[in-house]
């Protein structure tokens, strides 16, 4: 009994280390809970998980480090100034430069407050560019529906299909986004919110300046390819405000359901392309536990940014196997210079932290 009381309160001692961001104590603690051979709790596991990722990123730091120090000697040997760019690749290393008043402008409408220095809070929207959309999205998806009702004698069976199976991800579980309306009830359902969570990623990227006018994108899970359209409508906000350069956007969508790619595809010839957003679609139906035969399809060394919107398994082995995959994928797809970008949702990993609901994280 007393084993258990101890293993008790060093788990409260944890969970309140990790809300108040006290990490020396949360790992101190974590370290004890393992070593009493206590069975860790799945807020300790995802701590636990979020070390390692920690670690795995200080080691590609390191390595970045040391070709840089071992690009210094070289340029000290041959008598070179600072080299910014190789010879013929000035283009594809080319930022765009954040626009003070741009930034205002969105940082006012979306009503941005920076909390702290790793938490910013957002309860506003661009209505200029969201409103649109949404009334384009809403006629899109009731076209779609008025014809397939009229084409399926089954049709309410097929809609009440997708709609339990989506229904899922409030009780806890992993939707199978399967059947044949899932796209439209995905539509309808979460993608103006996930793509209002894109936008704002990409725009703290801009802010950062760390945007290429020519970036390659590999987005993990991509649905109907929310980042690609968060890129998209951002872009499309710039050119309404300031002169950029031409940019072009390389787009790997990562997608074990095609019908999810075909719906965001028809949509986006809808609404996208007339804004002239220039973008070249790769799509690759293979799912993420495809295993070899799935990863050696994926450009090596070749992504700035490589993307994981929303997801995050409920079932545990599934999420901690996806977790090895998303490593090996960082890894091996990666420019050196590249960034992972995870969207994550409250309900998946950070409630029980009472942390925020959406955060934006890059790893270099």
């Amino acid at each position: 009994m007393n084993n258990l009381l101890a293993n008790w309160w060093r788990s409260q001692k944890f969970n309140q280390a990790v809300k108040s961001q006290n990490n020396r104590l949360a790992q101190k603690l974590l370290k004890e809970i393992q070593n009493s051979g206590a069975k860790l709790s799945w807020q300790e596991k995802l701590y636990k998980e979020w070390l390692q990722l920690e670690k795995l990123l200080q080691q590609k730091n390191n390595r970045l480090q040391e070709g840089d120090r071992r690009l210094a000697e070289l340029e000290l040997e041959l008598g070179f100034g600072k080299i910014d760019a190789f010879p013929g690749d000035i283009d594809d290393l080319s930022l765009l430069t954040p626009d003070t008043q741009f930034i205002e402008v969105i940082s006012q409408s979306f009503k941005l407050k920076e909390c702290d220095a790793s938490m910013i809070q957002c309860t506003g929207i661009y209505e200029k560019v969201f409103d649109k959309f949404e009334q384009h999205l809403a006629g899109f998806i009731k076209n779609e529906l008025n014809n397939l009702s009229r084409k399926k004698t089954n049709f309410d069976s097929l809609l009440q299909q997708a709609i339990d199976d989506i229904q899922k991800l409030k009780e806890g579980q992993d939707p199978r986004y399967s059947f044949e309306l899932s796209p439209h009830i995905y539509l309808m359902r979460y993608f103006l919110d996930n793509v209002y969570c894109a936008y704002l990623a990409w725009f703290l990227i801009y802010k950062a300046g760390l945007l290429p006018t020519k970036v390659n994108i590999l987005d993990i899970a991509a649905g109907p390819g929310t980042v690609a359209y968060g890129l998209g409508l951002f872009l499309q906000t710039i050119n309404d405000f300031c002169l950029i350069p031409p940019m072009h956007i390389s787009y790997y969508s990562l997608e074990q359901q095609k019908a999810f790619q075909y719906r965001g595809l028809q949509f986006w010839r809808q609404y996208m392309e007339p804004h002239e957003i220039n973008a070249y679609f790769r799509f690759d139906t293979s799912s993420i536990f495809d295993g070899e035969s799935q990863s050696r399809k994926i450009p090596q060394n070749f992504f700035d940014f490589i993307v994981i919107s929303h997801c995050f398994f409920n079932d545990e082995d599934r999420r901690e196997k996806s977790h090895r995959i998303y490593k090996d994928i960082f890894t091996d797809c990666l420019t050196d210079c590249g960034y992972v970008l995870l969207i994550i949702q409250e309900n998946k990993l950070l409630k029980p932290y009472n942390i925020r609901q959406n955060f934006l994280m890059m790893w270099g």
